[in-house]
Order: C-alpha cells, then sequence, then structure tokens
C-alpha cells in the first residue's frame, strides 16, 4: 500500500526533500531566539547593558526573518508535494479504471470509485502534507527543545520529560481509539454517495413516482450514519485539548515554583527560567500537534487502502503477447461456449453455444429477459472472456487481437445508451473523431436522426444535456447508431437498441443498414419479432441454451417458444417475457 501511495510523487520528490528540510531549520532558527531572549535579560537588562541588548535584539530580528523564510518555503514546497500527490493519484486512478474489464467495474460500484477519487484522495495530500511540515516540525521541536531544556537546567527539564511521556502515553490511547471510529466513517461515505448519484441522476423517476420523502429519509439516514462515526470519534479526540492544558499548566506552575527557588538560591538566572518557560510550552505543544497528525493518519489509513486497492487492481482482460492488429471480416463463430460471470457460479450463464455466422449477415437474437442475450454478444467484443471455448471473429479468436483493434472493428450500441454532455456533432464523433460534418449527417440519416435533429434550432450543433436528457429515449438510441455507424465496423451489434423507435423507423433504419452496409455483419437483439423477421437466420435463447437457429419461416416450423411468441404479438400484444398466446 505505501509503495504504490509513494510512487504517486514522482517528480514532486525534490518538494518532498525540500520540505521537511526548511522545516527543520524553520524549528533551529526558533528554538535560538529563547535563548537570545535569555541573554537579553541576564546579560543586558539585569547588568544595564545596552549595547547587547541591542545587539542581541538585532540577532533576534535576523534569526525571525531566516524563520519565516524557511517556514514559508517549507509551506509552499508542501503544498507543491501534496497537491502533486493528490493530482498523481487522482490521475493514476482513473487511468486504471479505463482500462478494468466489466467484471472489475463490477467489482467496484460507482458512488465508492467517486468517493475514492474524492474524498480519499483529499484525505491522502492533507496528510501527506501535515506528515512532510507538521509532524517533522512537532518532532524537531521536540526534540531540539528538550535539549536546549537539559543544556539550561537539566533538574527542570525532568519535569518536561516526565509530562512528555505520561502524555504521550495518553495521546497514543485516544488516537488508537478515535482511529477505529473514522475508519468506519469513511466506509459510510460510499452509502451517502450512492444516495446522492442516484437520486440525482434518476431526479425525473423520483419525481414522477413522488418519492421525494423517500429519498430524503434515505439520504438524512446515510449523512445520519456519518455523523454518528465522526461525533465518537471527535468525542474521544476532544480529550486532547484539556488533557494537554491541564498538562501545560501544571509543568508550568512546577517549573515556577521550583525555577523561583533556584533563582533565588542563585542556581539558575532569571533568564533562563523564561527561556525554560518557553521550551515547556514548545515541547508541550508539538506533542499536541503530533497527536493531530497521528489522527490524520489514522483517517488516512482506510483511504489509503481504497486508493492502492483501485491502483492495484488487475484488468482479467490482456492483450496477447503478440496482438493480431486486423481482422479480415465480420464472420463469427461461437465453439462451445460456455460463459460465467462469476468463476465461483454453479450455473453458468451460457452454456455450450455453438453458432456459425457467416460475414455480411443480418443477425436476430430474441428470447425472454434473463435468457442471456446481451451475455451473448458481449463476449463477441470481448467485454468479458469466455470460460470454457472459443469466440472468433474474422477466423481467429477474439483474445489474439488487439483489444481496441478488435473493439472498433465490433461496434456495440448498449442496452443502456449514453451521451455526453455536448453537441450533437461532439457526440458523434465519439464513433470516428475525424468524422466531418458530412459524414455525421449521412450516418445520421442511416439512423433516421437526421429528420429530428433538422428541427433543433441549432441543428447539429445542438447542446446535449449531461446523460442526454434533453432529447427523448428514441432520439437517444437513434444518435447513438449513428455514433456506431461512423465507426464504419466489420462487426454492428445493435442490443435493444430500437425498442425506443416506432415500428416504421425501426423498418426503416433496417432497411438503411442493408442498403448502406451490406458488408456489415448486423446482429440485432430485439423482443419485437417485427425486429428480427427479415434477418437471414434468428437465433433464439431460452435461459442461456441455443433454443433455436434459423430464417423466420424455418423458426415457425421448428420451434416452439418462437411460434408461440409470433403469434402471440400478431394476435395483438405478448413477447417473449410473457411465455407465449394466451
Amino acid at each position: 500500500m505505501l509503495k504504490t501511495l509513494l510512487a504517486q510523487v514522482k517528480e514532486f520528490t525534490k518538494s518532498s526533500i525540500l520540505t521537511p528540510v526548511f522545516a527543520f531549520c524553520e524549528v533551529i532558527m526558533e528554538m535560538i531566539i529563547p535563548l537570545l531572549m535569555a541573554s537579553i535579560i541576564n546579560e543586558g537588562v539585569n547588568k544595564g547593558d545596552t549595547h547587547h541588548i541591542y545587539v542581541t535584539g538585532g540577532i533576534m530580528i535576523i534569526t525571525a526573518i531566516f524563520s519565516l523564510t524557511f517556514g514559508l518555503l517549507a509551506a509552499k514546497y508542501g503544498a507543491m508535494a501534496s497537491m502533486g500527490l493528490g493530482r498523481n493519484l487522482r490521475k493514476a486512478m482513473f487511468e486504471k479504471i479505463q482500462t478494468y474489464s466489466f467484471a472489475n467495474i463490477d467489482k467496484f460500484n460507482t458512488s465508492s470509485l467517486v468517493t475514492r477519487l474524492t474524498t480519499d484522495v483529499t484525505n491522502i495530500q492533507n496528510s501527506y502534507q501535515m506528515i512532510l511540515r507538521m509532524c517533522v516540525r512537532a518532532l524537531s521541536t521536540l526534540i531540539v527543545a528538550m535539549f536546549m531544556s537539559f543544556f539550561i537546567s537539566p533538574k527542570l527539564a525532568c519535569i518536561y520529560l516526565v509530562a512528555v511521556i505520561l502524555l504521550g502515553g495518553c495521546l497514543a490511547f485516544i488516537v488508537r481509539r478515535a482511529m477505529n471510529y473514522f475508519q468506519e466513517a469513511f466506509k459510510k461515505y460510499d452509502d451517502l454517495n450512492e444516495s446522492v448519484q442516484e437520486n440525482v441522476s434518476a431526479i425525473r423517476v423520483v419525481k414522477a413516482y413522488v418519492r421525494g420523502d423517500y429519498e430524503k429519509k434515505r439520504f438524512k439516514k446515510a449523512s445520519q450514519n456519518i455523523y454518528n462515526m465522526l461525533f465518537r470519534a471527535e468525542s474521544v479526540v476532544v480529550w486532547n485539548s484539556p488533557l494537554m492544558q491541564f498538562t501545560v499548566y501544571f509543568c508550568i506552575l512546577l517549573i515556577s515554583w521550583f525555577g523561583a527557588h533556584m533563582v533565588i538560591g542563585s542556581t539558575l538566572d532569571t533568564g533562563d527560567l523564561m527561556a525554560m518557560l518557553t521550551y515547556c510550552m514548545n515541547i508541550l505543544m508539538s506533542l499536541m500537534m503530533l497527536s493531530m497528525v497521528f489522527v490524520m493518519i489514522s483517517m488516512s489509513i482506510a483511504s489509503a487502502r481504497r486508493i492502492a486497492e483501485v491502483i492495484n487492481e488487475e484488468s482479467t482482460l490482456h492483450n496477447p503477447e503478440d496482438p493480431c492488429y486486423e481482422i479480415k471480416d465480420g464472420s463469427i463463430r461461437f465453439e462451445h461456449v460456455t460463459f460465467r460471470y462469476s468463476a465461483s457460479a454453479e450455473v453458468p450463464v451460457l452454456d455450450d453455444i455453438n453458432l456459425s455466422i457467416a460475414s455480411g449477415e443480418t443477425i436476430g437474437i430474441v428470447g425472454g429477459t434473463g435468457s442471456s442475450k446481451s451475455s451473448l454478444v458481449n463476449l463477441i467484443s470481448r467485454l468479458y472472456d469466455v470460460n470454457e471455448g472459443a469466440v472468433y471473429v474474422g477466423g481467429k479468436d477474439v483474445r489474439s487481437y488487439d483489444l481496441d483493434t478488435l473493439r472498433n472493428e465490433v461496434s456495440v450500441v448498449l442496452q443502456q445508451n449514453v451521451l455526453f454532455s455536448g453537441s450533437i456533432l461532439d457526440n458523434l464523433r465519439w464513433g470516428d473523431p475525424n468524422a466531418t460534418e458530412e459524414q455525421c449527417i449521412e450516418a445520421c440519416k442511416q439512423a433516421c436522426a437526421d429528420e429530428f435533429i433538422q428541427t433543433f434550432p441549432d441543428k447539429y450543433n445542438t447542446h446535449i444535456e449531461q446523460g442526454g436528457t434533453n432529447v427523448s429515449g428514441g432520439q437517444k438510441q437513434r444518435l447513438c447508431i449513428a455514433r456506431a455507424l461512423l465507426k464504419k465496423p466489420k462487426v454492428l451489434i445493435l442490443d435493444d437498441s430500437t425498442s425506443a423507435v416506432d415500428t416504421a423507423t425501426d423498418a426503416r433504419i433496417r432497411k438503411a443498414f442493408r442498403e448502406a452496409i451490406p458488408g456489415t455483419t448486423k446482429i440485432i437483439i430485439a423482443q419485437r419479432i417485427s425486429s428480427v423477421m427479415d434477418a437471414d437466420h434468428i437465433i433464439v435463447l431460452d435461459d442461456g441454451h441455443l433454443d433455436g437457429f434459423g430464417t423466420h419461416e424455418e423458426l415457425l416450423q421448428t420451434n416452439a417458444i418462437y411460434r408461440d411468441v409470433y403469434e402471440s404479438q400478431t394476435q395483438g400484444g405478448g413477447d417473449f417475457d410473457e411465455g407465449g398466446a394466451a
């Protein structure tokens, strides 16, 4: 974990070294000042030596200026190192997330990743700055002030030593108790972020179902859980202040009492007594600073583990050692394919699938909800890897291709259509960053999207809100289809991507596909028989098994599931989830 985090310091190594160096120099300058004050009192005030007061006072001013300069430099380089670490951690996590397979993404939910990229990174960068500056400063102050105290009066310095040991033990106990609560609190942040994310992203559904009060209660509960944990932690940490004040005042009383007797007995000078009182405050306040550092570190340990977990997570999909960068055609073959989302799952999602699809064919896939239609097509673009058997595209195992090459040639319009904030052209160019406006318009015409785009005042420069909330479901689907067409793929997969368009538009889209991209293998997942009945072949899936494969006419004669659903839909209702005609 520590190695993973420190690897992100990278170009900020210099700043990470200079920060504690300047912090230590700042402490040295500060610790000299009480000695100079003692000298002014002992040699200047008590002896009436004005020249000594001026000279020593000038040295104090110079020392203070050096201390201020070192402090500013420590603050500057500390900020550079900590902010740089935070930037690199976010960058490392975000880049690693981009390499994740669907299986890796399934492991982390979105709210958890958001918490790790924000709250957890902030905790780490704050802790790192405190370690570089406050921790070094506190330890240096403690050691140097203790050394100076023993140099002035070993007898009085023993009071510090005993106080430090007792106070250190108490603070260690407080920090240890608080650490457990802080670790639990940060786990609750995931629940809070999940509540916020779901509510904001689905605000229209919340309002439509009048679930605002329910969502408020849900958020309040998640927020209250964090409050409870942090309150318990702070209830423990709050003992730092009274314990510190009691120790400081008790030490001041003891030093004043014994120091006054020593001054009267001429075994200690008045200036030295003042210096001892100053060092008393420095020593005990450094302990307070250390306790704050330890509390922050304890808060950050859980964050560090969560960040390291994301960075160290290895993708379940890897490029082969010598990948193939060219796909011959859009032919697809499944050979005894068995697939499970989890290796420990007893029942496979897909069981012993054997299929052969020629390049350029139009293939329909039908089946009830949960029949693994999406799982089947996800294997073609290698969003997941098979557990047994192999999937071939262009005559080669998909595991032999470079991942980017494969996914550029196998274009998928997923079931969950997503548009990003930006213009329509910006969204379309996800398919091809170099596409001209004319190419984008042509793709939209093939997807039957041009007709509604032309009705917008800004046409193709119309701004799309995040998630495509300012366009309808059918419009969003057609834009996503056009985006996929711009990739000019050898295989085009539509995963129930025309469910929100009317049957007439659906038919026009399929007609455009036949005429505009005849050489592209087209796979269409649909619930409507009308969407696939003119396909070259139709696949019928039932609970992860291949139940039928043939043309519309062949399946009507040979496949009971297909025939029942066809009859139910042509008689005015029903789909694959209803199990046939009434």
